[in-house]
């Protein structure tokens, strides 16, 4: 059954740490992956459910980078993948499958934001492609793992407030038609991730493998790597002294809602949802002015069917659990 999209007044909040997201729960002999898991909010996230016993896998398109980052932190692994890279995709996913037969938490947190226009290989927009597209054939392939786990697993879809902005976009995704806007571009990318989390718990939730949306607050990280400090100032994220904004949250404060979704007993029996501040979202107003809230189009059954049949067109993965 459908959990429905508003506030359980769960008790934790926009300052709960990640650590203490899991409620306690023993995630010893679980097997997590977190996509971007070893830097910013990626790297809290590994660090929490690692702490809690789970064997955490770290795939990285930089396994240098993501080696020197982990080090130190008991129970985790690399691997290298490139969610731009279809072939990279497979085989992360084939070469997990022939070690692990189950797979508990997959966390899909890698992403790219406001960058230039950017294509993969196969012609395809870098913002939809990396951060929507990559992550549904990731999925896809990991899906036997996931429909295997003891007690059900959990798939945790990073979106963003940024999916305000707009709808994805069904004609043009890869703004060949329209002129490119590198905000446009992360608005329809973090929306379609918020919709993902919808179809796949509509297609996983009779396996007992429930989705859920993520918008993990504002947090200053490597995401903005494509921002020059001009317009981190002029969009009042940082003051003319580089001071960052109080409205944003640490790295372990921003993980701490994917933790929350991945493993606390509060979501037992749940999915489908957009949450935020460890917490189900409430369904906003598409001209909601705060920073807050879901809109309509990123939590719409119709639309995320058709996102769906889209992207098994675009990556060519027919994904029928």
């Amino acid at each position: 059954m459908a959990t429905e999209q508003k506030p359980m007044n769960s008790g934790y909040g926009m300052r709960t740490e990640a650590r203490d997201a899991t409620g306690g729960r023993d995630l010893t002999g679980k097997v997590a992956i977190v996509t971007g898991g070893y830097s910013g909010l990626g790297l809290e996230t590994t660090r929490a459910l690692a702490g809690a016993g789970a064997i955490v896998i770290v795939p990285a398109r930089t396994p240098e980078k993501a080696q020197k980052a982990l080090v130190g932190i008991a129970n985790v692994e690399q691997a290298a993948l490139d969610l731009a890279d279809p072939q990279s995709i497979d085989a992360f996913a084939g070469g997990f499958l022939s070690r692990t037969k189950k797979l508990d938490i997959l966390i899909n947190n890698a992403a790219i934001m406001a960058s230039p226009l950017m294509r993969d290989a196969r012609g395809y927009e870098a913002q939809f492609a990396t951060n929507h597209l990559g992550h549904f054939q990731l999925t896809a392939r990991l899906w036997p793992a996931l429909a295997a786990a003891d007690n059900g697993a959990r798939v945790v879809s990073l979106s963003s407030i940024g999916h305000r902005i707009c709808p994805p976009d069904l004609e043009d995704p890869n703004f060949e038609r329209t002129e490119y806007n590198k905000w446009m571009s992360y608005g329809r990318a973090k929306s379609a991730n918020a919709l993902f989390a919808i179809g796949l718990d509509k297609r996983g939730a009779p396996h007992n493998v429930r989705a859920f949306a993520v918008h993990p607050g504002g947090i200053m990280t490597d995401l903005q790597r494509y921002m020059p400090e001009e317009e981190k100032r002029a969009m009042g994220w940082i003051d003319a002294d580089g001071k960052v904004d109080e409205r944003f949250k640490t790295p372990s404060q921003g993980a701490a809602t994917s933790v929350w979704c991945a493993t606390n007993a509060q979501l037992d029996g749940k999915g489908g949802v957009y949450c935020e501040d460890c917490d189900i979202a409430e369904q906003v107003p598409p001209d909601h002015k705060p920073f807050t809230g879901v809109r309509p189009w990123a939590v719409d059954p119709v639309l995320a069917d058709k996102l769906w049949s889209l992207s098994e067109r675009m990556t060519g993965v027919t994904f029928a659990p």
